[in-house]
């Protein structure tokens, strides 16, 4: 058996942790420089957001509702999810991290050594509540697709509150009847609209769907999909995840760009990332693109973009920042009001097996490992390059964001005793 545990409208229940007032109102949560909704509570749902929409949209109804509007605090987001994911991991032998709020386990190794799945569940609730204050949903099945499926039951069907242990035949084909193709895990919007065109209109009969006609049809990847709901364990998670093909940072800024200084600071941060991330996997580039903009928006579109290529692969963020401030110049026009800006890396190679020419121009590992690690555990951009800029104007806008209460120091929360 394995189990999901996804918590509940994420980043709105980490903002929710330090502020307790907050605890039963509407939050939406919004985009890099406050730009679109992308994370609505269920109250705020209820109230009539909806994801993705524009925030400047949707701010009078958010005022006239009483919907808490909010900045994305990345920081504490990834700091409670990480205190999240350990309380998690501590309930079985086996946990794959799926995303930053969703973790499953396998029980594999364990079952039989378990009286009660469902009040195995519920102890992970309330656990994971009690040391984190975020709630969560856990769905148990036979295979990762019906732990899903479980997981989707235990939020949105009425009557399980929380928890939905899929454990016999009877109540797979009761849930199953109950929700759409669409939310199965893998049967995106075309595909469920194909699945409606041929009559499946419930999970139940996809369920029902011959394995090997969902293939001829559609793809191996349905057949798995239909094995797997009646319970044939057909997925397996990962452990060790493909290195990505490209490696891209770009961001819209919270000031328009107007001139070339402040271009060239934008496009070093970016190099900075695209590097550091490159490190992480181990890769090293052999081409970079760079690129700048306007809006979409604006009366007359201009967008600027060039390919560098280097005569040695690096990820050297030197190499990449020297690069990227060489191509400003001819990326930058006077008058754009430039609104975003990023960089690059799409040909990359494993530095493991890199072999260098005798005259080549050598990265600098140490430097770079030793900048990684300050920034680690000091937190990001504690160290930086110089030409990043000291206090860019361009920088993105959280004109509402909360405290950093886990990352910051000067924001830890404090207790005055009377």
């Amino acid at each position: 058996m394995f189990a999901l545990v996804d918590a509940n409208a994420f980043y709105c229940s980490a903002e929710q942790v330090f502020n307790p007032q907050w605890r039963n109102k509407p939050i939406v949560v919004l985009s890099n420089n406050d730009g679109c909704i992308v994370a609505a509570n269920r109250l705020a749902l209820a109230a009539g957001v909806k994801k993705f929409t524009p925030y400047f949209e949707a701010k009078a109804l958010c005022e006239r509702k009483g919907i808490i509007a909010l900045s994305s605090n990345y920081e504490l987001y990834g700091s409670l999810s990480s205190a999240l994911m350990e309380v998690i991991g501590r309930f079985a032998p086996e946990q794959h991290i799926y995303s930053i709020d969703e973790s499953f386990l396998s029980f594999k190794q364990c079952q039989f050594a378990i009286p009660c799945l469902t009040q195995h569940a519920q102890l992970i609730r309330r656990t994971v509540w009690k040391e984190t204050r975020l709630p969560v949903c856990v769905g148990i099945g036979q295979t990762l697709t019906l732990a899903k499926v479980a997981n989707h039951a235990a939020k949105k069907i009425q009557g399980y509150n929380g928890v939905c242990c899929i454990d016999s035949v009877t109540k797979r084909r009761e849930i199953l009847a109950c929700i759409k193709p669409s939310d199965v895990w893998g049967i995106g919007r075309k595909l469920a609209q194909r699945l409606e065109k041929i009559g499946i209109v419930d999970a139940l009969q996809l369920a029902n769907m011959p394995a090997r006609l969902a293939k001829k049809q559609f793809s191996v990847e349905v057949e798995r999909i239909v094995r797997e709901l009646n319970g044939e364990v057909c997925k397996v998670w990962d452990e060790v995840r493909a290195d990505k093909k490209q490696i891209f940072s770009t961001r819209s800024v919270g000031t328009r760009i107007t001139d070339k200084a402040s271009l060239s600071q934008a496009l070093s941060r970016h190099a900075c990332i695209a590097a550091e991330k490159a490190r992480q996997q181990g890769s090293m580039t052999s081409t970079m693109l760079i690129f700048a903009s306007n809006s979409p928006f604006d009366d007359t579109q201009a967008g600027f973009k060039y390919h560098y290529h280097f005569s040695q692969p690096t990820n050297d963020s030197c190499q990449l920042i020297k690069a990227a401030t060489t191509i400003c110049a001819q990326l930058f026009r006077g008058g754009v009001r430039y609104y975003k800006v990023g960089v690059g890396l799409i040909d990359l190679s494993p530095e493991a097996h890199y072999q260098y020419d005798l005259f080549a121009k050598r990265n600098k590992p140490a430097m770079m490992q030793v900048m990684d690690k300050l920034n680690y555990r000091f937190g990001s951009e504690s160290v930086f390059i110089a030409a990043n800029g000291i206090a860019p104007k361009w920088h993105m806008r959280r004109d509402m964001l909360t405290p950093q209460y886990t990352t910051n120091w000067h924001d830890i929360p404090k207790i005055h005793c009377v």
